[in-house]
């Protein structure tokens, strides 16, 4: 083929560490270079956008695509920075690929990560775990043999392997924390009514307030993953005279604190919050937050373990692979100082 442009030749060859000369032996597919620069070459060209030679495309990069909802959520960084550095140990290097409102969608980042031939896709937070979103871009990956791991809860026909956080061992830890200190009236401010995850918190409640004949109810309010949200969908419940409340993730809990302040109340006199996750700065809140920890590192890790196995070959499972949280009790959460009347408002 002809010799790509200098300009590219310096780019590749400064970002590898090697001579241009041996930058132009990978690219037109001639002996004489170890296998390991050969690989870091190619590596190289895929993260500065450059299209790989023809006779090169059909040979997967040793990039793995890393797909995430947002970054303001700092569980979402922190997710990154584990799976980047376990990849980075095993030779790859992770594409960071963040879908934002009015952005980029997950099918357009799919279709991208196709075309610079990744080895892998890790997917947090995504389509996947919502029922009622498009899922034609998973069929792709998987008619194409890409491997495929997902975070969390899924929708159960995708057939990808699963690394998860046991939702109903954290939603009865957060259950078991409220009742133990006189809550009975419970609300749930979880995601949209079709994210897999969140239906199986709401199930898990549900089931154990069941078991109390009738003196624990539970009330449920869906919103975006988002403080604004999570506040409009506690205030909800908050008129319904909730005195503990079970979030969905700790953005969607400190929202629920900011609805309990402007309703005139106090956290924990009058309302107790439980987050979920335990990201970054949870213990600096006012109050610090009461939230049930994800064991990011060690489902970071194992996503990745999962993925390169797929990669070298191994046969994918589609089996959940759970793993415990840990409900870390802060100051959001107190005993029940007040009795709720009929309007939500203390009893006189």
């Amino acid at each position: 083929m002809t010799p790509p442009p200098a300009r590219r030749l310096a780019e590749v060859a400064k970002k590898v560490g090697v001579s241009e000369a041996t930058v132009s032996r990978v690219l037109n597919n001639r002996p004489g270079v170890a296998e390991a620069t050969r690989e870091a070459v190619l590596t190289a060209l895929d993260v500065l956008g450059y299209e790989r030679p023809t006779q090169l495309r059909g040979e997967r990069a040793r990039l793995i695509g890393l797909v995430l909802p947002e970054l303001q959520n700092p569980i979402f960084p922190a997710l990154a920075e584990v799976v980047g550095g376990a990849l980075a140990q095993r030779g790859f290097t992770p594409v960071l690929c963040t879908r934002t409102t009015g952005g980029l969608s997950e099918a357009y980042y799919v279709d991208m990560l196709l075309d610079q031939q990744v080895s892998g896709v890790v997917f947090c937070g995504g389509h996947y775990a919502e029922a009622d979103a498009p899922h034609e871009h998973y069929e792709r990956l998987r008619e194409r043999g890409v491997p495929v791991v997902l975070f969390n809860a899924a929708v159960g026909h995708l057939g990808f392997p699963c690394v998860a956080t046991d939702d109903e061992v954290a939603s009865e830890q957060s259950y078991g924390h409220l009742v133990s200190m006189g809550h009975t009236r419970l609300g749930a401010v979880v995601g949209p009514e079709d994210h897999v995850p969140s239906q199986r918190r709401v199930a898990s409640l549900r089931a154990q307030a069941a078991r109390s004949s009738g003196t624990v109810t539970v009330e449920v309010a869906h919103a975006q993953f988002s403080m604004e949200s999570g506040r409009a969908a506690a205030a909800r419940l908050l008129a319904e005279g909730v005195t503990g409340l079970v979030c969905g993730s700790d953005i969607l809990a400190l929202g629920a604190i900011r609805a309990v302040r402007r309703a005139g109340k106090d956290v924990p006199a009058d309302v107790s919050v439980i987050g979920f996750d335990d990201s970054n700065f949870m213990n600096c809140t006012d109050p610090p937050l009461t939230t049930v920890r994800q064991p990011i590192e060690a489902m970071g890790r194992a996503a990745v373990t999962l993925l390169l196995n797929q990669v070298e070959g191994a046969a994918a499972s589609e089996e959940e692979l759970l793993f415990e949280p840990e409900l870390v009790v802060r100051g959001s959460t107190g005993p029940l100082r007040t009795a709720p009347g009929a309007s939500g408002a203390p009893a006189p």
